[in-house]
């Protein structure tokens, strides 16, 4: 399954010394910043606990503003025929701080731990991805981005010249790019570790600054390599086509029309544009509210069938029907959900129309024998649900 970035990628550079204020920070030196960024990865246990449901008061970021008159309500369904103490163990032995069933947009299960409650926001890591990916898919609906198979060069030429020449839009979306990249953030000298250390000439972008670097690995298309960077590059195309921030148009696209009821939090790097590949602050509700957004098409905010296309797998990942979408990983009979290291999930089963949300602050960021145990538990919740 997937090896993540979090902190090295996505924070390295951008740590703030907080203050008080919602996402409000005041810049510290340089290497502080760094400093803070990468130790992400290592935090202890508690600091996990106490920081994963509260980054907006460690790094500096945007606020995505719900409409309390247009939160989608989640009626009580059916309680899920599973008992308690399975349920407890699970969590218990995961650190999960939030675990929510829907099924037919009810909520058949709904649980917390860890002091963390329906009021609280928790990051996501990368399950910002599909995010990020959902925006793409309502900027081709306005018109925005003209089509996946249009060159990436077209909306971000500063790219022009680099081993992204000849890539189309498509093929970032699906990180089958063809361009070499490292994702091992435990060697420094990783394209993860690198990529926001190195000074960025005023007025650049440091994402396009670092990737425009990378060397040409195979022909684009070939090969499927999970590159956090290349999500971080669609979060340049979006903010470019469209001209507004993330934080505003996932407000637009997403926190309204699926009537996501508390208010997000998008970090941000050190020019201010959010961290694409990363880094959201969202209530456990409105994770599995976004799922139930996708499962019923987008509502018009993007293209009929987009879901469905943005949702199968366009190139394989592992044996068995595990593979890559347009930033969402699919799974076995026509599941599909959003991953974030630590134990951030949203899984979805269109057959059953379940969706399944959770928050963590798990031992390890990765590790195969912990996303083994994940899959057994959701697949007892599935079988509940039948």
């Amino acid at each position: 399954m997937k090896r993540q970035l979090l902190g090295v990628l996505a924070l390295a550079g951008v740590a703030m010394i907080p203050v008080q204020g919602f996402g409000q920070a005041q810049p510290a030196a340089e290497a502080t910043q760094r400093q803070v960024g990468a130790e992400v990865l290592f935090w202890s246990q508690a600091q996990r606990d106490s920081n994963f449901p509260a980054m907006e008061k460690i790094f500096p970021g945007n606020v995505i503003k719900a409409d309390p008159a247009r939160v989608r309500a989640l009626p009580a369904g059916t309680p899920l025929p599973i008992a308690a103490a399975d349920v407890d163990a699970f969590m218990s032995s995961m650190n999960v701080a939030g675990l929510i069933v829907l099924q037919d947009g009810k909520v058949r299960l709904e649980r917390y731990a860890r002091g963390f409650s329906a009021e609280g926001r928790w990051t996501s890591f990368s399950v910002a991805k599909s995010f990020t990916s959902t925006l793409v898919g309502a900027a081709i609906k306005d018109g925005f981005i003209k089509s996946l198979d249009d060159p990436v060069t077209r909306y971000i030429p500063d790219l022009a010249g680099s081993g992204y020449d000849g890539v189309t839009v498509a093929q970032l979306m699906t990180m089958t790019s063809g361009v070499k990249w490292n994702e091992d953030y435990t060697d420094p000298k990783s394209d993860v570790a690198r990529m926001f250390l190195e000074p960025v000439p005023a007025g650049v972008d440091p994402t396009v600054f670092f990737m425009r670097k990378l060397p040409r690995e195979t022909a684009p298309g070939t090969k499927w390599v999970y590159k956090t960077g290349e999500t971080n590059l669609i979060g340049v195309l979006v903010r470019r086509a469209t001209g507004k921030t993330l934080a505003a148009y996932a407000e637009e696209k997403i926190w309204k029309p699926a009537g996501l009821e508390r208010d997000g939090f998008w970090m941000k790097d050190q020019t201010g544009a959010e961290v694409s590949g990363c880094c959201l602050s969202v209530s456990l509700r409105d994770y599995a509210r976004f799922g139930q957004f996708t499962l019923e098409g987008g509502k018009g905010v993007v293209a009929p069938g987009w879901f469905a296309e943005a949702t199968r797998a366009h190139a394989e990942v592992a044996p068995g029907g595990y593979g890559y979408g347009y930033q969402w990983w699919t799974y076995p009979e026509g599941r599909y959900g959003a991953q974030g290291i630590f134990g951030q999930m949203i899984t979805i089963d269109p057959a059953s129309k379940l969706v399944i949300a959770m928050v963590s602050a798990a031992p390890k960021a990765s590790e195969r024998s912990l996303t083994l145990a994940r899959l057994a538990f959701f697949e007892k919740l599935m079988a509940a649900a039948k």
